[in-house]
């Protein structure tokens, strides 16, 4: 088994594989279902699994599986001139960034994850609602692609800035889900230039996107089926949790 696990699943133990594909599911479950929260959900998991250099790719390309599945089953409700714009800014952030990665620490990226999942968990996110304004996707595209490539989970960010009005449920999973697969191709697109080895990680990783789209299809099923004030609450408290662990063990490293 060990054997096995070093060629399949890059050397981690079985708990933490098995941790893993939990994680991956429970994560496009919740964003299909809920509309965000399972990106935030998944890096915290990952953060105390996966080594620092491979968290925000491996991350990403995980989310990107998720994410397509979901963009590619309501497509029919995307409006593409909104995505447009997002993803103009998006990869001007992209360029930017290939100059930024040299220059961080990985170190300090569990860190970086926790003290910004705790903001989103306990802070206030502002319903910027710049989806009706070309210059509030472009914006949008480009600020939210550029922490995405630093901190990983930036869902609710690009939600904020998408808002709902002017959308029904359909119309805003579709268009969050196509700028969040945007955003994740170019991250993996960015550390693939900046020399990061995803070979190794591909097995892994396609189990992970595999038990990702059972998430996102049951989610899809239960969407606005689900009590949303009690879990958001408890959702919370386990992020907090997460992050919290994720700050101590940096800390006390």
């Amino acid at each position: 088994m060990e054997a096995f696990l070093a060629d399949w699943a890059v050397g981690l133990p079985l708990v933490s594989v098995v941790t893993l594909l939990i994680a991956a599911f429970l994560g496009s479950l919740l964003t299909s279902s809920l509309g965000v929260g399972g990106g935030a959900f998944l890096i915290t998991v990952m953060a105390g699994i996966v080594p620092p250099v491979a968290l925000i790719p491996v991350h990403g390309i995980v989310q990107l599986g998720s994410n397509s599945s979901r963009a590619w089953l309501t497509r029919k409700h995307t409006q593409w001139t909104k995505i447009g714009w997002f993803a103009a800014g998006a990869a001007i952030a992209s360029l930017l960034t290939v100059f930024l990665l040299g220059k961080m620490q990985p170190g300090v990226i569990p860190l970086l994850v926790g003290l910004f999942i705790l903001w989103l968990s306990w802070g206030k996110v502002p319903e910027i609602g710049l989806g009706e304004k070309t210059a509030g996707l472009f914006s949008g595209g480009l600020i939210t692609t550029l922490l995405t490539m630093l901190v990983g989970a930036t869902g609710p960010l690009v939600s904020a800035w998408l808002g709902r009005a002017g959308t029904d449920r359909w119309q805003y999973t579709a268009n969050f889900s196509t700028c969040m697969t945007l955003q994740h191709l170019l991250k993996v697109a960015v550390f693939g230039l900046a020399g990061f080895a995803f070979l190794p990680w591909i097995p892994l990783l396609a189990a992970m996107i595999l038990c990702g789209y059972i998430g996102t299809r049951l989610g899809l099923k239960l969407m606005g089926k689900m009590p949303e004030t009690l879990f958001r609450q408890l959702f919370r408290w386990i992020l907090t949790l997460l992050a919290l662990r994720l700050i101590w063990v940096w800390y006390a490293g």
